[in-house]
C-alpha cells in the first residue's frame, strides 16, 4: 500500500475516535445524572493538554518511537473508553449512573492518553515522510485533511445509528440513537484499539540519539515563555488565551441546545432537533474549506486582519444559534453557524501558528508552538469551558431529558465576549510589517 494512504488512514482513524464523542457527549452525561458537569468534561480536555502533550512528547524523543506510542496510547484511551461504555450499558438505557466518580476517573484517563496522540500521530507522518524522500509541506496537508473527515463519518454515524433489540439507521426520532446513549463510547473505544493495532504496522521511525545536552528548561519546552518579555509577543499569547475561551464552548452545548428542541411541541419532529449531530458536522466541513482559504487571505490582508476576522467570526458563530430554532427559516441561522465556524476556528489557529513561527528564533520554534497550544487548547479552552458551564446551569436546567432554559441569553453572552475581545485585538496588537 501507498506510504501516502497509510498514513491518511492513521489520520483518519484518529481523528474518527475524537468524533464519535465530542460534539454529543453532553446529550448522554444529561441522560447519565451527570449534565451539569458537562463543562468539566470539555475542560478535562484543556486540564490534560498543558502537560500530558509534552510528557508523551519527551518519551517519544528519547524512549519509545512515536508510531509505537501512539498505538500505546490508544490502547490505554480505548480500554478506558471502553470502561465508560460497560458502566453505562450496566446502569441501563436511560438511567442514571451509579457511581458517577468512577465514570468520571475512567473518563480523564482515557482522555488523558487521547489528547497526546494528536501531536504523536503528527510527529509520525513527518517522520515517516521525510524517510521516504517526501516532502512534508507539500504531502502533508492532503493526510491530515483525511483526519477532518474522519471526525465527520464518525459523527454521521453516531448520529444515525441506533441499537434496540436490532442495529440500524435512521434519520428520524430515536431516543437509542448513539449520539443520546453511552454506544457512542464504545464507538470511540473500539476505534482506537483498531488504530492501536494498526500502528504497529506502520514503518519505523527511529529515536535519534543526541549527543549534545541540553537543560531541563529545554527540554521541558519552559524555555519558550522568555517570549512573554516582547511586549508583542506577550499581547499575543493572552489574546490566544482568551480567544481559546471560546474553541469548546459550542462543542459542548451546542448538541444539547439543539436537541432541547425536541421538548418543544411545535419543534419536536424537525429534522434539525433530531439531528444535531449531523447538522453541527457542516462545522467541521468548514473547516476543511478554510484551511484551504488560509494561504490567500494571508497573502491579501496580512496577519491581523486574519486574526480579527476570526475573533469577530466567533461573534456570529455564538450569536446565530442565539436567534435561529430547528424549523424554516430559523434553521438557516444554526447552518450559517456552523459554516462561520471553519473561518473562528482556522483562521486564528493555523493563522497564529504562522505567526509564531515568523516570530520566534529556530531554538525555540517547536516550544513556542507548545506555548501556542497550552494558551489556546489548554488554558484558554479550560477556563472558558468553565465558565460557559457556570452561564449555562444559571439559566438552563434539565427537565424531562433536554436542557431547557434561556439559551438565548447564554448564546448573547458568550458572543458579547469575543466581540469585546475582537475589539479590544484591533486596538492594542499591532504586529510588526515584514
Amino acid at each position: 500500500m501507498d506510504i501516502k494512504v497509510r498514513l491518511a488512514v492513521m489520520n483518519f482513524l484518529e481523528f474518527a475516535v475524537w468524533g464519535a464523542y465530542l460534539t454529543c457527549m453532553g446529550n448522554y452525561l444529561g441522560v447519565a445524572g451527570l449534565g451539569d458537569k458537562i463543562s468539566w468534561f470539555y475542560a478535562i480536555q484543556g486540564i490534560v493538554s498543558i502537560f500530558m502533550p509534552t510528557l508523551m512528547g519527551i518519551v517519544a524523543d528519547k524512549y519509545i518511537q512515536p508510531q509505537r506510542l501512539l498505538g500505546l496510547c490508544h490502547l490505554l484511551a480505548g480500554g478506558f473508553m471502553l470502561s465508560c461504555w460497560w458502566m453505562g450499558m450496566q446502569a441501563g438505557f436511560g438511567n442514571e449512573l451509579q457511581d458517577k466518580s468512577t465514570f468520571i476517573l475512567l473518563y480523564t484517563l482515557s482522555v488523558a492518553f487521547f489528547m497526546p496522540t494528536i501531536a504523536l500521530s503528527n510527529t509520525s507522518a513527518f517522520c515517516i515522510l521525510k524517510k521516504n524522500g517526501m516532502d512534508t509541506v507539500r504531502d502533508f496537508p492532503p493526510i491530515r485533511v483525511l483526519g477532518t473527515v474522519g471526525f465527520i463519518v464518525t459523527m454521521w454515524f453516531v448520529n444515525c445509528a441506533y441499537f434496540d433489540d436490532c442495529f440500524g439507521f435512521t434519520l428520524t426520532d430515536n431516543a437509542h440513537k448513539f449520539q443520546y446513549t453511552y454506544m457512542q463510547f464504545f464507538v470511540s473505544g473500539l476505534l482506537s484499539l483498531v488504530l492501536c493495532a494498526y500502528c504497529f504496522s506502520l514503518p519505523e521511525c527511529k529515536i535519534e540519539k543526541r549527543e549534545q545536552k541540553v537543560s531541563l528548561m529545554e527540554t521541558l519546552g519552559l524555555n519558550a515563555f522568555k517570549l512573554f518579555k516582547r511586549k508583542q509577543m506577550a499581547m499575543f499569547f493572552i489574546f490566544s488565551a482568551l480567544l481559546g475561551m471560546c474553541l469548546q464552548v459550542t462543542n459542548g452545548y451546542a448538541g444539547p441546545f439543539i436537541t432541547s428542541f425536541k421538548g418543544i411541541p411545535e419543534f419536536a419532529d424537525t429534522f434539525a432537533a433530531n439531528n444535531a449531530t449531523l447538522l453541527t458536522s457542516i462545522s467541521q466541513i468548514s473547516e476543511a474549506l478554510c484551511i484551504l482559504m488560509i494561504p490567500f487571505f494571508l497573502k491579501r490582508f496580512g496577519i491581523k486582519v486574519v486574526m480579527l476576522m476570526s475573533m469577530f467570526a466567533w461573534v456570529f458563530r455564538f450569536g446565530f444559534f442565539g436567534v435561529g430554532d430547528p424549523a424554516m427559516p430559523g434553521v438557516i441561522f444554526f447552518v450559517l453557524s456552523c459554516i462561520v465556524y471553519g473561518v473562528a476556528f482556522d483562521f486564528f489557529n493555523v493563522s497564529g501558528g504562522i505567526f509564531v513561527d515568523q516570530e520566534c528564533e529556530p531554538s525555540i520554534k517547536a516550544s513556542a508552538q507548545g506555548l501556542f497550544m497550552m494558551m489556546t487548547n489548554g488554558l484558554g479552552a479550560t477556563v472558558g469551558t468553565l465558565a460557559a458551564g457556570e452561564i449555562v446551569n444559571k439559566y438552563c436546567q434539565w427537565e424531562g431529558g433536554f436542557l431547557e432554559g434561556d439559551w438565548q441569553t447564554c448564546w448573547f453572552i458568550f458572543a458579547g465576549f469575543a466581540l469585546v475581545v475582537g475589539v479590544a485585538f484591533m486596538l492594542v496588537f499591532n504586529p510588526e510589517k515584514k
